[in-house]
């Protein structure tokens, strides 16, 4: 996901991507241990767009 797409969002629209993706993230984590992971490097793209997430959150927030 990009940056300037995320910028456009609303606060509200932003927060409940953050939940939709933390969802995902623990999804991706239970298939890994279970062995069933078929995309590993999905963990890392999901968790990034977490971090991008929250970052425009706390500049949303300060501003």
């Amino acid at each position: 996901m990009k940056v300037s797409e995320l910028r456009t969002k609303t606060t509200v629209e932003l927060e409940n991507l953050l939940v939709d993706l933390s969802r995902e993230s623990f999804n991706l984590k239970m298939q890994k241990g279970i062995g069933q992971l078929t995309k590993p490097d999905q963990i890392k793209k999901v968790r990034r767009d977490v971090a991008r997430i929250q970052t425009l959150l706390n500049e949303k927030v300060s501003s």
